[in-house]
């Protein structure tokens, strides 16, 4: 009994002390995450307060395992959601849950896609977290790459769209090095271009929205939504 009050005590002393990380972390950035300042919110000295964090990185860990852990989630569920839908769809599904989740908290979106914490190193399993996303897209990407391949049988291949500056060797290396992660996390085998242009694709969106969320665009006279909009078509379409 007195060993389970204890450790609920630790879990809310944990989940507190991350509610006002996340107050640092959206109104100073991360750079003004501090442990000495959160203890003192919570009427506690520094130094008890590493008994529940030993460092500031860990309790930033903390804070990116689980808001790597909402986008899994997000990821999943907009999979599930759409399983009977076609690819196009799915696509469009998948980014605009992406884009509301990076809008609703965009501390969080930053502290993932954002610049990198100096000196910070993610814990393996963060990593694994994180290609759950990547994973799902992946999914949903290859059902639209397979659908488009099927309206463009005839015409310019579809199979073979390259990056820019990748070609010889580099591009043979570039699809072993996709195939290898695709294969680690169980996608199967698929043709070369879809892992590569999935890849792509997520890059890109998550260009558009890291500028948004950052509000690079906030004098440029436009809305964010229609260019994010024009982006998912384009991507839909294999432009």
């Amino acid at each position: 009994m007195v060993q389970a009050r204890r450790e609920r005590y630790r879990a809310e002393t944990r989940e507190e002390a991350k509610r006002i990380a996340l107050e640092q972390l959206a109104a100073l950035g991360v750079e003004g995450v501090s442990v000495n300042a959160i203890a003192k919110r919570m009427g506690i000295t520094g130094p008890a307060l590493y008994r529940y964090f030993s460092s500031r990185e860990e309790l930033l860990t903390d804070l990116i395992r689980d808001a790597y852990a909402d986008v899994a989630a997000l990821a999943d569920a907009a999979v599930a959601a759409t399983a009977e839908l076609g690819g196009a769809a799915r696509f469009r599904h998948f980014a605009g849950e992406l884009r509301k989740w990076a809008l609703a908290q965009p501390h969080r979106y930053l502290l993932l896609y954002g610049t990198p914490v100096p000196g910070y190193r993610a814990p393996e399993d963060t990593v694994v977290t994180a290609h759950r996303a990547m994973s799902a897209f992946l999914l949903v990407f290859r059902q639209v790459h397979g659908e488009r391949s099927v309206k463009n049988v005839g015409s310019a291949t579809v199979d073979r769209v390259r990056a820019d500056g990748v070609s010889g060797a580099g591009e043979a290396e570039l699809d072993v090095q996709l195939a290898s992660w695709v294969a680690a996390r169980g996608g199967g085998e698929m043709p070369p271009s879809v892992p590569l242009t999935a890849l792509r694709a997520w890059t890109r969106l998550h260009g558009v929205l890291s500028l948004e969320v950052s509000g690079q665009f906030g004098l440029m006279g436009f809305d964010p939504a229609l260019l994010y909009g024009a982006e998912v078509e384009s991507l839909v379409s294999g432009g």
